[in-house]
C-alpha cells in the first residue's frame, strides 16, 4: 500500500515537467501554492490525528513534537553555518539551503505518514481494535491522494531555486520513498511504533511550518506579495479539501 501512496508523490512531482519555462510571477504563485498545501498538511493530515489519537497527554505530547520538529530545522540551518555551506557551494547559497530544508521537512513528513498506513494494516491483520483491512485501504487512499500535492510542493519550489527538471523530479518524488520502509516497520512493529505516532506526526508538522514560515514564504513574498497571498489561500484551500473529503 505504500508503493502506492510513494508512487502518487511521483506523479506529483512530475508536475513540474509542464513548467519548462517559468516566469518569476508563475514561480512565486507556485511556490505560494507549495506553501499553502504545506500549511493545511501540517494540520489536517498530521497535528490534528496527533491530538486525536487518545494517547495520554495528547496535547503536551503535541506541543513537544512540534516545538522539537521547529528545533530541528533551525539546527540544521545552523549546521549549515557551521560546516562552511557557502564556501563548499559557492553563489546561490541560499536557494540550495532552502532546497535541502525542504526537500529535509517534507521527507520526515512522509515517515509518521507510513508508519500511519503500516500500524492500520498490521492492526488489521491482527485483528486489533477492531480495525479492518479495508479501513487500512482507505487510509492509504487518502494519504495517496494527498500525497499528490505534496510531490509538486517539492519539485516546484526546487524549480526556482535554479534546479534542473530531472533532478527536480528525482527529489520530489525521493521525498515521498521512505513511506515503503516506514510502513513496513509500522506493520511489524504496530504497538510500539502505534504509540510513538502522534509524537512524530507533530514533529514532522513542526518542521513543515519551520520551513514554510522561514524559507518559502519570505522569498516568494519579497518578490511578489500578492501571487504568493493567491498560491497559498488556494494550496491550503486545496489541501484542507482533500484531507477533510478523505
Amino acid at each position: 500500500m505504500t508503493c502506492g501512496t510513494w508512487a502518487v508523490t511521483a506523479l506529483g512531482a512530475a508536475c513540474v515537467f509542464f513548467f519548462r519555462q517559468v516566469s518569476a510571477g508563475l514561480l512565486d504563485l507556485l511556490t505560494g501554492f507549495g506553501a499553502g498545501v504545506m500549511i493545511a498538511s501540517s494540520f489536517w493530515s498530521l497535528l490534528q490525528p496527533a491530538l486525536e489519537s487518545g494517547a495520554p497527554m495528547a496535547l503536551a505530547v503535541v506541543c513537544a513534537g512540534f516545538a522539537a520538529g521547529g528545533a530541528f530545522i533551525l539546527a540544521a540551518d545552523r549546521f549549515f553555518d557551521l560546516v562552511g555551506f557557502e564556501r563548499r557551494f559557492g553563489r546561490q547559497t541560499a536557494s540550495w539551503r532552502r532546497s535541502l530544508l525542504l526537500i529535509l521537512a517534507v521527507t520526515i513528513h512522509n515517515i509518521p505518514e507510513g508508519m500511519a498506513v503500516g500500524v492500520a494494516a498490521g492492526s488489521a491483520a491482527l485483528g486489533l481494535h477492531g480495525t479492518t483491512l479495508s479501513g487500512a485501504v482507505a487510509l492509504a487512499i487518502g494519504i495517496a491522494l494527498q500525497n499528490f500535492p505534496e510531490g509538486a510542493s517539492v519539485s516546484l519550489p526546487l524549480r526556482r531555486a535554479g534546479m534542473g527538471l530531472g533532478r527536480c523530479f528525482w527529489y520530489g518524488q525521493l521525498s515521498g520513498l521512505p513511506e515503503i520502509p516506514a510502513g513496513v516497520l509500522g506493520a511489524l512493529l504496530v504497538s510500539r511504533v502505534g504509540s510513538a505516532l502522534p509524537f512524530l506526526l507533530s514533529f514532522a508538522a513542526g518542521t513543515m511550518i519551520a520551513v514554510v514560515t522561514g524559507e518559502l514564504l519570505p522569498d516568494a513574498a519579497a518578490s511578489s506579495k500578492r501571487l504568493t497571498v493567491v498560491g497559498v489561500t488556494f494550496g491550503f484551500l486545496v489541501m484542507m479539501a482533500l484531507d477533510t473529503a478523505l
